[in-house]
């Protein structure tokens, strides 16, 4: 009681649930929907409230206007990646997506650079995607519109647009080595949002004493394997001159002399390779598997899709980056997929900082709520519906929201933002153009036919 008092009096600028000793607010925190969980509590107490994860005092800000303060306004003070005990177990600081201080100072023009010498935003991209597309199609169709289930084969044509980034390499979807990549990762991101694995985010230092499945994560290093020998293949055959993917022109930054060596090192190649992957592949596999599933539900929009491709591109023309300026309906699709879809990060404050008011102490934990901002009632009408009128005008035209934020915002927002956009919507209207969604005759859980 005397510790609860104390905090009590020297956080009073902060408002909060009362934490229990040890286990904090857990029990106020629903596994099954953490973002809702949220949402009810700033409606108790304030858009930026305070919670504590075990002993760590975390903040949590809800609500379009200030998620924008803290992600846009006040981006400087906020860049800092915040604690993700799973992710800082195996990256260790390293990387592009996970890192602090000098190494992500030293890494993300590297990276912005790479992307643009190696295709994102360029036709060679679209083109690789095409062809991946293609490859997908015949593997789809030889499922005869029989019940199956489609994520490999999606992650798969995603992971090798990244591959072909990566190391300039294609992999068979038949391939064993690839596809026990690709389980490790899709087996990864479900042990990270299991209830295992927000307990870990939430009591680290007791549930790494503690065995159950989230132990299998840091055992799981399949990838770490698969990228050394492709590292080693590319060292043999490095031309300094003429890098052609990522692995090639991060060596040849390593061969160069006065290069500072925080940065530019075999660890912090790898952890940057795998975040690009991982970023690359499931997360963008996992969007279009959630589109396909809501078009499942809502059949009429599905309908309104199909008679936009047909109107646009027909039977027969390949889908192009270009149609999407005719085709508003898709991408309001799109855009209502992500704006649906519940995202969670975690940010760190540099200094002290006062966002609207509120005080937030140097090197306190953020969780900016970005589905609380993409589902704000004062931007969206009808913010608890799949309803892809939110992105369209009165005359059927494609229309922005400022509060459409799912890359995040300021100077961490999604590197990969382009190249998602283009593999999902060249991949969506791929699938749509060519096959019929059916539900199975009962529910099976990520299984559905596809039909010719």
């Amino acid at each position: 009681v005397a510790r609860w008092k104390k905090e009590w009096r020297s956080q009073n600028y902060l408002l909060g649930p009362l934490a229990l000793p040890v286990i904090g607010n857990l029990l106020q925190l629903r596994a099954a929907n953490t973002c809702k969980t949220f949402h009810k509590l700033s409606e108790k107490y304030s858009p930026i409230f305070t919670l504590r994860f075990g002993s760590e005092r975390v903040v949590v800000v809800v609500g379009y206007e200030v998620v924008r303060e803290v992600l846009v306004n006040r981006r400087d003070e906020f860049t800092n990646w915040g604690q993700f005990p799973l992710a800082e177990k195996t990256n260790k600081d390293l990387g592009i997506f996970m890192s602090n201080g000098e190494t992500w100072v030293q890494t993300q023009p590297f990276t912005l650079t790479m992307l643009r010498d190696f295709g994102v935003g360029k036709r060679s991209v679209e083109e690789q995607v095409q062809e991946e597309m293609g490859l997908l199609l015949q593997e789809l169709a030889q499922a005869k519109g029989q019940l199956f289930d489609p994520a490999i084969l999606l992650s798969a044509a995603m992971g090798n647009t990244i591959c072909h980034i990566l190391v300039s390499e294609h992999f068979s979807y038949s391939d064993e080595e690839y596809h026990h990549v690709l389980w490790h990762l899709a087996e990864n991101f479900h042990l990270e949002s299991s209830i295992a694995g927000q307990l870990c985010t939430i009591l680290p230092s007791l549930m790494n004493r503690l065995p159950g499945p989230h132990q299998t994560f840091f055992q799981n290093n399949s990838f770490e394997e698969f990228l050394a020998r492709k590292v080693a293949e590319h060292k043999a055959t490095l031309d300094l001159e003429a890098p052609q993917d990522f692995v090639d022109a991060f060596l040849c930054r390593m061969e160069q002399k006065g290069n500072p060596r925080m940065a530019f090192r075999w660890d912090n190649m790898h952890a940057m390779a795998f975040g690009m992957f991982v970023s690359g592949t499931e997360s963008t596999s996992i969007t279009l598997r959630y589109c396909l599933m809501l078009l499942l539900e809502h059949p009429e929009v599905a309908g309104k899709v199909q008679e936009e491709i047909e109107r646009v591109m027909g039977r027969e023309q390949t889908p192009t980056l270009r149609d999407r300026g005719a085709m508003p309906y898709t991408k309001a699709v799109l855009h209502e997929t992500l704006w649906f879809l519940d995202l969670a990060f975690i940010r760190r404050a540099k200094r002290d900082t006062q966002p609207s008011g509120f005080i937030i102490p140097k090197g306190c934990t953020i969780y900016p709520g970005l589905s609380s901002a993409l589902r704000d009632p004062r931007h969206f009408k009808n913010p608890e519906a799949f309803d892809p009128r939110h992105f369209l005008d009165e005359k059927g035209g494609f229309k922005k929201s400022e509060a459409f934020m799912p890359f995040s915002a300021g100077k961490r927002m999604c590197l990969w933002e382009s190249l998602a956009w283009a593999q999902l919507f060249l991949s969506l209207t791929a699938i749509l153009q060519r096959f019929q969604l059916r539900p199975p005759p009962t529910c099976i859980p990520n299984i559905f036919p596809l039909q010719p």
